[in-house]
């Protein structure tokens, strides 16, 4: 089941994308009090009506054309900011060794930082350059996990449990900002540097442990493309290990790292140039594009 939150001339809603791109309305498929954002979703339905849910959209045929829509983030406001890992893949980790403001050394432990999405972009939206501050920009596709149940102190066998669902995330960067600082956040955390989407699969649809391929290219020039069987952390070990101590919330946002081929890990750097389009695909879910510094003509 893909959940795809958009807009049309009756203003901002929530929809299940079926077989054919069309999209069915969720009020269509259970009524006026249906949630209007995939927020409101995960906190009021449980597993058992979500999957009901699902059932009931596979005998509905949909009304509403893709086309015909603007196709929004699936969650475009995060109640929080992002959880996100660095160098969760080893070929991105060795790739930007010997890179200025970072060290060399293969994470033994998961390495977190934060990133503001208020709001997050949806697909074919715009990443702006802000070339007064920044001309070091980078994309990284990353798989991003949606949070369905509340925990704390997670096990690894109880981790699926907790997940509702999966959508790409660009981790769009500013590298110049990030040494400048010392960290990460600020230079991730830039208006319109969270593209997301272009659906939420729902976690029934990708099998467990999740072996999806991930891929992104530049202006049709493939530049990234791995495995999430290669996270150096996988899922569950992410789930237990954040949430030691520290609970994890319904509708919580994981971006768990890229693979390598970003801009900053070729000699010459290929960061991106206004104009640029960016394709990011994970398998099972669909491809996220958005341009860098110009809208879409």
């Amino acid at each position: 089941m893909k959940f795809i939150y958009f807009e049309n001339e009756a203003g901002k809603t929530l929809g299940i994308l079926d077989a054919q791109d069309k999209i069915i309305t969720l009020e269509s498929a259970l009524g006026a009090t249906a949630p209007k954002d995939l927020n409101a979703l995960i906190d009021t339905m449980s597993e058992e009506e979500v999957l009901a849910l699902a059932e009931k959209a596979k005998a509905m045929e949909g009304t509403i054309a893709l086309e015909a829509v603007k196709v929004l983030a699936p969650i475009e406001y995060p109640k929080r900011n992002i959880f996100c890992l660095g160098k969760n893949y080893l070929d991105h980790a060795n790739e930007t060794k010997g890179l200025p403001g970072g060290s060399d050394d293969i994470p033994q432990f998961p390495i977190y930082f934060a990133k503001v999405a208020q709001p997050a972009i949806g697909q074919g939206e715009n990443v702006l350059a802000y070339q007064e501050y920044t001309d070091m920009v980078d994309y990284e596709v990353e798989l991003a996990i949606v949070i369905g149940k509340d925990g704390i102190d997670i096990s690894k066998e109880d981790a699926e449990s907790h997940i509702f669902g999966y959508t790409i995330i660009n981790d769009v960067s500013a590298r110049n900002i990030q040494r400048k600082h010392g960290q990460w956040f600020k230079g991730k955390s830039l208006e319109t540097y969270c593209p997301m989407g272009p659906v939420l699969v729902h976690k029934s649809e990708i099998a467990f442990p999740v072996e999806l391929d991930i891929q992104c290219s530049i202006n049709g020039e493939m530049r990234q493309n791995s495995n999430t069987n290669q996270l150096i952390f996988d899922i569950p070990t992410i789930i237990h290990d954040l949430s030691k101590g520290m609970y994890l919330r319904k509708g919580d946002i994981i971006s768990t790292g890229t693979p390598a081929g970003v801009g900053l890990g070729f000699k010459p750097f290929k960061f991106l140039k206004p104009g640029d389009t960016m394709e990011c695909y994970v398998e099972g879910i669909g491809k996220l594009t958005n341009t860098f510094g110009k809208e879409l003509v």
